[in-house]
């Protein structure tokens, strides 16, 4: 007779018993403060979580749960004796130290989506595991996990959702990128241009290299290290390997004057004429909140939320299409990915370096 599954209380004990050690690579930054947020308001298992990021942020405090904790260079000692590192800074960091993470039997969480290439890494959403009942295996030498994109979670998501009020034939998405997914700098600039721009100044450039202040865009400047094309190719294939079975959207990014939360305008046509309510109704749940077309969701009203905030719109000339109007706190999204990605290694996680 096979042993009976472990129940979800049972998983809870085992990992409420089981103390992990967490550190935390670019810990000063947005991604990295969102992470360690998330950590303790999820209750997370960690007997230690070490913030580590680069020479400008030594010494700075940073509150771990109700504790205070200096952030500390990023040294090969720093990953001994450590389960789980995210790297939550840009992708040359992450590619600089990932290696000896690994090699010292770190599980790797990357939200740099720097190791998505690597042999044995795995783009994972378990808000999107969870939706096609495909629960990823336990492994006792995972390879690298590459966080899904915040967008690739939001657009997946709501895609396979909408499959359950009829078949979805066509999906257009236009996607609004805020400042804060180029962490403090891309913050910073917005904020410099719209001061200078008052003050009738020069504008910074350093991060987009164009104006985006007062402004959008749908190129960056030739000079700016990032790309809008680039990051829509990128979606597209974190969304192919996420949720092959998904329709696959026609997508464009745009750089929306505003400094943090995802906005999505989505078209979906489907093969049959479908209520608005029977897409309420289906689009619903975990995740994903349904609000009255009167009460419009925005960057502002998602901030700080772990759910996608979703008004619908029926087309004026198809009755079977709809338009979704969805936004998110991108970093509260992305951070919660990585920590249930983290949370689902737990049982199978051993303690210390595997040899």
């Amino acid at each position: 007779m096979s042993p009976a599954p472990k129940s979800a209380s049972s998983h809870a004990d085992l990992r409420a018993a089981t103390q992990y050690r967490v550190a935390i690579v670019g810990a000063a930054s947005l991604m990295g403060k969102e992470i360690a947020e998330i950590l303790r308001d999820r209750s997370f298992p960690a007997a230690d979580i070490r913030l580590l990021d680069d020479e400008e942020s030594l010494g700075q405090l940073e509150a771990v749960g109700d504790e205070m904790s200096f952030i500390q260079s990023v040294r090969a000692e720093q990953f001994e004796r450590v389960d789980f590192t995210f790297f939550a800074s840009d992708a040359r960091s992450t590619r600089n130290s990932w290696k000896t993470a690994r090699d010292f039997g770190n599980t790797i969480i990357d939200l740099s989506d720097a190791l998505g290439d690597e042999p044995g890494a795995s783009i994972r959403s378990p808000w999107i595991e969870r939706q096609l009942g495909e629960p990823v295996a336990p492994q006792l030498q995972p390879g690298p996990v590459v966080v899904a994109h915040p967008a690739v979670t939001v657009l997946a998501l709501l895609a396979l959702r909408a499959q359950r009020a009829a078949k979805v034939e066509r999906m257009i998405a236009t996607a609004l990128e805020p400042a804060s997914e180029y962490g403090q700098k891309g913050m910073d600039e917005l904020h410099e241009q719209t001061v200078n721009l008052l003050s009738f100044q020069e504008l910074p450039k350093n991060v987009f290299d164009v104006q985006v202040a007062f402004n959008m865009v749908a190129r960056y400047g030739p000079r700016s290290e990032h790309s809008l094309q680039s990051l829509s190719a990128d979606i597209l294939k974190q969304y192919a390997r996420v949720a092959p079975a998904a329709v696959e959207p026609s997508l464009t990014f745009l750089q929306a004057p505003v400094f943090h939360g995802h906005g999505f305008s989505i078209y979906l046509e489907t093969d049959k004429a479908v209520t608005t309510k029977e897409f309420s109704d289906a689009i619903a749940g975990d995740h994903v909140v349904v609000v009255n077309p009167e009460d419009t969701p925005n960057n502002v009203s998602a901030a700080g939320q772990g759910d996608i905030l979703v008004a619908l719109t029926p087309d004026s000339t198809r009755k079977n299409a709809i338009w979704l109007w969805a936004v998110t706190d991108n970093l509260r999204v992305a951070a919660l990915t990585a920590v249930e990605c983290a949370e689902t290694m737990t049982a199978s996680r051993p303690r210390g370096q595997i040899q």
